[in-house]
């Protein structure tokens, strides 16, 4: 199953990137490390991965930089991996486009279940394909590619989503105009494979609303149902 996920462990403590390197290995992953944002370009620039490990406290250039930077240009799984374990710091982290977060010290069994859960949200091509007529999914001047994982404008210009974006918008689309809880949604888009963190449904809505709605500020397409979570509002059609 995972033969030929290639991995890229960013971390300055040689002893980590090792432990993690001979570790996922053993599970059938090919493993690259870096210790900084230069090292971690010239992996990038040398061959595609499927994931990222990214720490967060990198010498130079932080992971958040790191992962701004990543998110400008790729769609590359980002899991970040940090010392600190403040609510805000895991906030930032998914703000800045990071697929998952584990904070330091962690057990590698947990960050392999983590790992495990975030590429089967990003399939081989060709493993996972939905059935033809619900590849493509239209609602209001939107159309989200199933089969691509591409949320499309009405000109037909792709806007960029990361992995938690497009899970988050496939189980609104799976249940349109229905309110569901912060806890239904964490459920539905990432199945708690790991721990969740609540507050982190909040911060990706946010994220949506930014590309999804003309104002954000006033959302008429996600809207907050106060006291019951949130609701999409949109009238679904498939395409042909």
């Amino acid at each position: 199953m995972n033969k030929g996920r290639h991995l890229l462990v960013v971390d300055d403590h040689s002893e980590i990137r090792d432990l993690l390197k001979r570790f996922l290995e053993q599970h059938g992953y090919q493993v690259n490390g870096a210790r900084d944002g230069r090292e971690m370009r010239q992996q990038l620039a040398r061959q595609a991965v499927d994931l990222i490990i990214l720490d967060l406290m990198l010498p130079g250039e932080d992971g958040l930089t790191l992962c701004r930077e990543l998110r400008a240009s790729s769609e590359v799984p980002i899991i970040m991996l940090t010392a600190m374990g403040e609510d805000t710091d895991r906030i930032v982290g998914l703000e800045m486009g990071a697929d998952d977060y584990l904070p330091k010290p962690f057990n590698p069994r947990e960050l392999l279940a983590r790992i495990k859960a975030v590429l089967r949200r990003n399939p081989e091509p060709g493993l996972t394909q939905a059935p033809k007529e619900q590849q493509q999914i239209r609602f209001n001047q939107w159309t989200l590619d199933m089969a691509r994982r591409e949320l499309l404008d009405n000109k037909g210009v792709t806007i960029s989503l990361s992995t938690a974006e497009f899970d988050l918008l496939r189980v609104f689309i799976q249940h349109p105009n229905r309110v569901l809880s912060r806890d239904q949604l964490l459920d539905l888009a990432r199945g708690r494979e790991a721990q969740a963190f609540d507050r982190a449904i909040d911060t990706l809505v946010s994220r949506l609303r930014r590309k999804l709605e003309p104002d954000s500020k006033n959302p008429q397409l996600i809207k907050t149902i106060w006291g019951g979570g949130y609701m999409l509002v949109a009238d679904i059609s498939h395409v042909d």
